[in-house]
């Protein structure tokens, strides 16, 4: 936690900055919340396959930073940290989508696959099991676990996109946004609800609580790599609920 000196001073470069935006201020600023840059680089790049460029993801999130920095605004009573942090994961993601990493090949498997859990469980009303999804697909139980692996790196920014406890248009006093958010918010509890429960308790702990996979499997007694399968599944799961609320909120 900051001292309250550092609070103090923190809270003067703020004004300080709102008046004459100083470079030399703002890049003060930029060195007292570096950390934040790379606490979200390393939630990110948790699913990313290794040849992506860890600095150049870091750099994006450094401008990310800076973004915040000259946009933030003292007088509205968000912490600068909630701010910064959407921000900065948004010019992650931008990076990330600018490289498009993902084969054509497993592209379409992920398509496959996403299809699949959409359609079974439209069907059946609630989460489809592993030997249902296998059946569905023509494969065996082994071949999913490979394949659910291999969608891993795939989920990274639509799980970014999808579940979100803030972000930079939500930081906002405008009623329609906030009535919005808050929608989302319950869409995506109800999601959450209707996971199987060693699911659930992943993305709760991943992205309410902010523990790692590591972490997470240390409360649970799996493995790091069980823990990130099961991460894969609720995602894509929930994926297929919320494209299933679009659709009902368009008919």
């Amino acid at each position: 936690m900051e001292s309250n000196e550092k609070k103090i001073d923190t809270t003067e470069l703020w004004k300080q900055y709102k008046v004459n935006k100083s470079v030399a201020i703002r890049n003060k600023l930029a060195e007292i919340y570096l950390p934040l840059v790379r606490i979200v680089c390393g939630r990110l790049a948790v699913s990313l396959p290794p040849h992506l460029d860890r600095d150049d993801l870091l750099s994006s999130g450094f401008f990310g930073l800076l973004d915040a920095i000259d946009r933030f605004d003292i007088e509205r009573n968000v912490k600068f940290e909630t701010y910064a942090g959407v921000r900065i994961r948004g010019s992650m993601l931008d990076y990330l989508r600018s490289k498009d990493w993902i084969p054509v090949t497993m592209r379409q498997k992920i398509r496959r696959y996403e299809q699949t859990v959409y359609q079974l469980e439209s069907e059946l009303g609630r989460s489809a099991t592993d030997k249902e999804i296998a059946a569905a697909l023509g494969i065996t139980i082994e071949e999913l676990q490979t394949l659910v692996s291999q969608c891993n790196a795939a989920t990274v920014i639509p799980l970014e996109e999808y579940i979100k406890t803030d972000s930079a248009e939500n930081i906002d006093t405008n009623p329609s946004n906030t009535a919005e958010f808050l929608e989302l918010k319950d869409t995506l509890a109800r999601a959450i609800d209707r996971l199987p429960e060693k699911e659930k308790i992943v993305v709760s702990l991943y992205y309410y609580e902010e523990l790692t996979l590591k972490e997470i499997s240390l409360i649970l007694h799996l493995s790091e790599a069980r823990i990130s399968q099961l991460h894969t599944k609720a995602i894509f799961r929930m994926r297929g609920y919320l494209a299933r609320s679009k659709e009902n909120l368009m008919l």
